[in-house]
């Protein structure tokens, strides 16, 4: 399972600096972004993608289970009004499964096509460091590489600040 990795970079030197680290130490180039202000030249440093950016992921879960829920309740209805004086029905087992396939693929998109308007809620705590000019460097980690990625990133760079890990770091056991 990979970890999402955030620092702070004071610039976008700091920034080119840290993906030759990074890179150097065999860390895949498509899984190190950054973020930073929109008028901020980011050359070709390679920015977060519209799903790290956006709450696309979960907008598409929330989506599809709403719209599988749906689908499943217009499949109950739909097998309850009878069909017999129009056509042939549908078996009830494929009724209700095609009504909750519908509902997914179509809540899915629709509450998609939607979150990616919605600022990803997991990057508020750096807005406001972006806004002062500061780099957000994103780092998709395996998680057997985590540590060394944190004890690369301090040894080069004592400037960056360590501002988390995505899913969260917590005990197994207390």
């Amino acid at each position: 399972m990979n970890r999402r990795l955030y620092f702070m970079l004071p610039d976008i030197d700091s920034a080119h600096a840290m993906l030759d680290d990074l890179l150097l130490a065999r860390v895949n180039a498509d899984r190190i972004h950054f973020l930073a202000r929109p008028d901020t030249p980011m050359e070709n440093l390679p920015e977060a993608a519209i799903s790290e950016r956006t709450d696309l992921i979960e907008g598409l879960e929330i989506g599809m289970g709403l719209g599988a829920l749906t689908g499943l309740v217009a499949g109950l209805v739909a097998i309850s009004i009878p069909t017999w004086w129009y056509t042939k029905p549908i078996p009830v087992i494929a009724t209700i499964l095609i009504c909750a396939l519908v509902g997914l693929l179509a809540g899915g998109m629709w509450t998609a096509l939607v979150a990616t308007n919605i600022p990803n809620t997991q990057l508020k705590q750096f807005e406001g460091r972006i806004a002062k000019g500061q780099v957000l460097m994103m780092v998709l980690a395996p998680f057997h590489r985590v540590q060394e990625v944190r004890k690369l990133v301090a040894e080069k760079h004592p400037e960056a600040a360590y501002s988390g890990i995505w899913p969260t770091e917590h005990v197994m056991f207390p």
